[in-house]
């Protein structure tokens, strides 16, 4: 028995379509910009203490030496840059990497359903930061839980390649169904130290696992950033041989494309972006899976354009995310995985009924 996945291929336009798709990738990546700068000054300004986007902005523009004397008080300016900026940085970071290993693992698996939880990242990173909390280890200070959860993710994910490699090949079915069997150990781990841990433990992990960019600090946005910033240059490089792999393994290598390390290279990108993401901020969920799926709707398959724009959906909808969890209750942080699995799940579903009525996926 097999299972055949519909995939979409680049296709050569003729100048017509060549110069709609020319505009339609201009007006999608100028709504991207343009939403990551409304929503970065909203949100620094909103919260228990408002301040202004324009004078935000001023703010902002002072510290770079582009503009005069900033309007914000002095308690302002504390909250601005110590509280509010690092915050909002580190949910742009998280959000692209989420988003461009989403992209990247929908490109080498040729299926729009894969996402970077299918190999173990998330669940790998989840059973490292359990353990760090349950057993009390503290042997890098405020650290110990991002290192060990980074360690798990890695951990998890080379399990699961090195489990489906045979012969010096691995098989997209094998790997997904190796990811698959992880995933399940990681969840029977994570309820078994669940179960041994007290009740501040159990409180901490469930916390943990809903995901939450409260308490971000500047040290961890310099964790993370140049991690990401340097995953998703790292990725354009391999826009050209994913566009190939989309016609098959086999036209893939006779066109030139080293399918077995490309694929092995993807999947260490894809490790080390997650597991960087999810250490800082817990268990995030549906924005590898939902971001590159509807870019690739609206500016098509070509990973040359679907990278860089997945980085910046997914810093977008993370942000706009956060916001949501510092705002719709007062006085009150909610979980950030939390809306976004309350709101991709749906969106997903809509996401899926659309493509069956158009024939397939996008």
């Amino acid at each position: 028995m097999s299972t055949q996945v519909r995939v979409a291929t680049p296709a050569v336009l003729p100048d017509g379509a060549r110069s709609r798709r020319a505009v339609r990738l201009t007006a999608v990546f100028t709504g991207l910009v343009v939403g990551l700068v409304v929503l970065t000054l909203v949100s620094i300004g909103l919260g228990q203490l408002s301040m202004p986007p324009d004078q935000v902005l001023v703010s902002l523009l002072h510290r770079i030496g582009l503009w005069g004397p900033s309007t914000l008080s002095q308690t302002q300016e504390d909250a601005l840059w110590i509280i509010r900026l690092p915050r909002v940085v580190l949910a742009l970071a998280v959000g692209a990497a989420l988003a461009t290993g989403g992209a990247l693992m929908q490109g080498i698996f040729g299926n729009p359903l894969a996402e970077p939880g299918v190999i173990g990242v998330s669940a790998g990173a989840a059973v490292g930061a359990c353990t760090v909390i349950v057993l009390g280890l503290d042997f890098l200070g405020e650290w110990t839980v991002v290192a060990v959860a980074f360690a798990g993710a890695v951990a998890a994910t080379a399990i699961a390649y090195s489990t489906a490699r045979q012969g010096g090949r691995t098989e997209v079915v094998t790997l997904i169904l190796t990811g698959v069997a992880v995933n399940a150990v990681c969840g029977a781990a994570i309820a078994l130290l669940t179960f041994l841990g007290d009740t501040s433990s159990r409180e901490e992990i469930v916390f943990w696992q809903l995901g939450s960019l409260n308490g971000t600090r500047w040290q961890h946005v310099l964790a993370v950033a140049p991690v990401v910033l340097i995953g998703v240059v790292v990725s354009l490089f391999a826009a050209r041989p994913l566009d190939l792999i989309a016609l098959g393994d086999r036209p893939a290598r006779h066109l030139g494309v080293d399918v077995e390390r490309l694929r092995q290279r993807i999947v260490v990108l894809v490790a080390i972006l997650t597991g960087a993401a999810v250490a800082f901020c817990g268990s995030i969920a549906f924005v590898g899976l939902v971001v590159p799926h509807l870019l690739r709707m609206l500016i098509g398959p070509g990973h040359r354009a679907l990278l860089p724009g997945s980085a910046l959906g997914g810093g977008v909808l993370l942000l706009a995310a956060d916001l949501g969890a510092r705002t719709i209750v007062p006085y009150a942080d909610l979980p950030i995985g939390m809306l976004t699995a309350l709101v991709g799940g749906p969106f997903f579903f809509y996401l899926i009924r659309r493509s069956r009525r158009a024939g397939g996926w996008v």
